[in-house]
C-alpha cells in the first residue's frame, strides 16, 4: 500500500476541473467543481443522518439506486438546502452537467455546499459550463479540491496505489469539511474514485462498513450538517478480476480505501474552524466496540476538552468527565489517561486517579498542532479511534458572520 499523489485523478480514467463561476462573491475562489470518468462507474454512496437534508442529496441517491455513477458535479457557496424548487435545481445541475461531459443525466452525482435557505441561481453554472467541461483534465485534481471549498483552509487529498491479482489499482480522493462536523456523518464532503473492478453492491458495503470507523468518528463542534454525502465511483479500468464478494482481494481494496479515508479524516479535523491542533483520541481495552467508538467521540465532543487542548491544558479531569457522560459502559476505577505529541508521551491518570506528572512537560507536549489522547479502559479488546480539534477564539468569529 503505497500513498501517492493525484487524488480523484490518480485513478485511471479520472478527469477533473474546478473554476470559479459567480456563486461566491470572491472571484479568487473557485466554486464549481466536475468530476468524470471515461467509461460508466460502480457507484456507492452514505449521507447525512440529519432529518433535514439538501435536495442534492435525494438526486443523488435516486440516480445512483441502480448502482452506476458516471460523473459528479459540485457547487461550493449555497447549499440548495430548504429551498421549495430544490430538486429542479438540482436535476437541472445533472443535466448541465451531462450536457458538458456527454453522459447520462440520471449518471451524475449531484452535491452542493455552503448557506443553507438561499435560493440556488443556475445562471453562473450555465454560464461556465462549458468552460468547465472544456477543462477537464487527467491532472485537475487540485482544481476541483479547491472548487468545493468553503470555510475550509487547505485542500483536502489523499491516493494509494496497491496490487490486486497482479494489476496495478489506486483509489483517490478529496474532500471539504471545517465546520458543522459530527459523529453519524457531518459537514462534510468527500469523493472518492478507483480504478479498481468492483460490483456496486460490494461497493456500497465496502463504503458502509468504512465510514463507521471513519467519517463517522470526527466531531469539529457538534452540528450535524444537512448536506453530507460520502460518495465513490469505481469504473474497473485497473482490469483485476471484477470482486463480487468478500475475500482476499475484498479485504486488500477495504485496507487501501481506509488508508485513503483516515488521512481525509484526520485532514477534516485539523482543519476545523478556527482550529490550531488536530485531536485524536485513541481508546483501548473497552468491554465492547461501542463502548470504545462512544468513549472516543464522547472526548472529542467535549467542549470544555477542546477548550483545554487549545489552552495547552493538561487538564485530564475533563476527558474522565466526557468519559463518566457520554454513556458507555466503562469502570471508571480502570481508566488510564496519556496526552502525546511529538515532543512525547505523559501520563496524568492511572485507575481513574491522578498521578504526579509535570506540568511543564505536559505544556510543552500540548503546544504542539497534533495532540493524541490516550484512553485505556483495560476492561476489553475492543479499540476505537475518533477525531476532532480544540475550540478557540475563530470558531465564533467565523460562524458570527458566516453568510457575509
Amino acid at each position: 500500500m503505497k500513498l501517492i499523489s493525484g487524488g480523484v485523478c490518480a485513478a485511471q480514467g479520472f478527469r477533473a476541473n474546478g473554476l470559479h463561476c459567480g456563486i461566491r462573491p470572491n472571484t479568487t475562489k473557485k466554486d464549481l467543481a466536475m468530476l468524470v470518468s471515461d467509461v460508466p462507474a460502480a457507484a456507492a454512496a452514505v449521507y447525512t443522518t440529519n432529518l433535514v437534508k439538501g435536495a442534492p442529496l435525494t438526486v443523488t441517491k435516486q440516480h445512483i439506486a441502480n448502482g452506476i455513477a458516471q460523473a459528479m458535479i459540485c457547487n461550493s457557496g449555497n447549499a440548495n438546502t430548504c429551498n421549495a424548487d430544490g430538486i429542479e435545481i438540482a436535476e437541472a445541475m445533472c443535466a448541465i452537467a451531462a450536457d458538458g461531459a456527454k453522459v447520462k443525466a440520471e449518471d451524475v452525482i449531484v452535491a452542493s455546499t455552503g448557506v443553507i435557505g438561499q435560493p440556488l441561481d443556475l445562471s453562473p453554472i450555465r454560464a461556465k459550463s462549458a468552460e468547465l467541461a472544456a477543462g477537464l483534465s487527467y491532472t485537475g485534481n487540485q482544481d476541483a479540491a479547491a472548487a468545493i471549498m468553503t470555510t475550509d483552509t487547505v485542500m483536502k487529498e489523499a491516493a494509494v496505489e496497491f496490487e490486486l491479482g497482479g494489476k496495478i489499482c489506486r483509489l483517490g480522493g478529496m474532500a471539504k469539511g471545517s465546520g458543522m462536523i459530527h459523529p453519524n456523518m457531518a459537514t462534510m464532503l468527500v469523493f472518492l474514485t478507483t480504478d479498481v473492478s468492483i460490483s456496486a453492491g460490494m461497493l456500497q458495503k465496502a463504503l458502509s462498513g468504512d465510514v463507521q470507523n471513519t467519517f463517522n468518528m470526527i466531531s469539529v463542534d457538534g452540528d450535524t450538517s444537512t448536506n453530507d454525502m460520502v460518495s465513490i465511483m469505481a469504473n474497473g479500468l485497473a482490469g483485476n478480476a471484477e470482486i463480487t464478494g468478500e475475500g482476499e482481494a475484498f479485504t486488500v481494496f477495504m485496507e487501501a480505501l481506509n488508508t485513503v479515508t483516515v488521512h481525509l479524516c484526520r485532514m477534516i479535523a485539523g482543519d476545523g474552524e478556527g482550529a490550531t491542533k488536530l485531536l485524536e483520541c485513541e481508546v483501548s481495552g473497552a468491554k465492547t466496540m461501542d463502548a470504545a467508538k462512544t468513549v472516543a467521540r464522547g472526548v472529542i465532543c467535549s467542549s470544555l476538552l477542546k477548550a483545554a487542548m487549545f489552552g495547552a491544558d493538561a487538564n485530564w479531569g475533563r476527558v474522565l468527565c466526557a468519559i463518566g457522560y457520554c454513556g458507555a459502559d466503562v469502570d471508571v476505577t480502570k481508566v488510564d489517561v496519556s496526552f502525546r505529541s511529538p515532543k512525547g508521551t505523559i501520563c496524568v491518570c492511572r485507575n481513574g486517579a491522578g498521578i504526579p506528572f509535570s506540568e511543564e512537560k505536559a505544556k510543552e507536549i500540548l503546544l504542539e498542532k497534533e495532540i493524541g489522547i490516550l484512553v485505556g479502559l483495560n476492561d476489553g479488546p475492543n479499540d476505537a479511534t475518533a477525531w476532532g480539534c480544540d475550540l478557540t477564539y475563530d470558531y465564533v468569529k467565523i460562524n458570527g458572520d458566516y453568510r457575509s
